[in-house]
């Protein structure tokens, strides 16, 4: 099952980056962040990818386990870059396809949660929002959504705003209901038994994602890398989009 995606960069340089954005956005989303790789000299292949439910891909239906396989489907063996949901998404690729994912990058990324009570309250809450958007419609719950406090140090950005509302409420009521957090399997056991690189990116003023972020750090192990990006908040790439690029083409340098 491939994913709608687009590429950029240098297809003759023999390293592909898989991106994958976040929900309400689309592969455009990420862009911004690749340009500024691109800047940096960082010769590769660059492929952003419309995660299902989203962008070109809202016809695509699965949960984020599937999400995963779809990625792998669509790019093949590269380092494989998500932020929020796509980190998630980007995560389960790497439990399930070891041999394709070469490095892995997660921007305000977590494995799940642990607790089954208190992920059937999340499954709860993510079936009530995805009632919400489809009464409110894609426009006024993208103002609500990008309002929420862990969005506050976003920059408005209209050409993203309508990025996003092109996704229909119909396909972001079943992302939430199909690919929320309260869907997937934990990861957590996971952790240590991943064995190729892995850069965890936060903004440290996205105080839960940090937490996850250190703990992810601390059980994956000595291949993990952390950073931890001051005035920043959960979306850390759009926000300090040249620090965030400055400290994956330094990483990228030691693989």
């Amino acid at each position: 099952m491939n994913l709608a995606h687009e590429q950029l960069g240098d297809a003759s340089s023999g390293r592909s980056i898989a991106f994958m954005h976040g929900f309400t956005q689309t592969r455009r989303s990420m862009l911004g962040l690749i340009n500024e790789l691109l800047a940096s000299s960082a010769r590769f292949n660059a492929i952003s990818v419309d995660a299902p439910f989203h962008g070109e891909s809202q016809h695509v239906a699965t949960d984020v386990s599937g999400a995963a396989d779809a990625l792998v489907d669509t790019c093949g063996s590269a380092i494989y870059v998500g932020y929020s949901m796509g980190a998630r998404i980007c995560l389960h690729a790497a439990v399930q396809h070891p041999n394709a994912v070469q490095g892995l990058v997660l921007l305000s990324g977590t494995a799940g949660i642990i607790d089954p009570a208190q992920r059937q309250h999340r499954r709860d809450a993510d079936n009530e929002l995805a009632d919400h958007v489809e009464q409110v419609g894609t426009p006024q719950f993208i103002q609500e959504w990008l309002a929420k406090p862990m969005f506050a140090l976003l920059p408005e950005d209209q050409q993203d705003i309508a990025q996003r509302c092109t996704n229909s409420a119909a396909s972001l009521a079943s992302s939430l209901r199909k690919c929320g957090t309260g869907t997937q399997q934990s990861l957590w056991e996971k952790l240590p038994t991943l064995s190729m690189p892995v850069l965890l990116i936060t903004g440290a003023h996205d105080e839960a994602f940090c937490q996850h972020a250190r703990r992810m750090h601390e059980l994956i192990g000595e291949t993990a890398t952390l950073h931890i990006l001051e005035d920043a908040g959960h979306s850390v790439h759009l926000e300090q989009p040249a620090k965030t690029a400055e400290i994956l083409s330094n990483w990228l340098a030691t693989l």
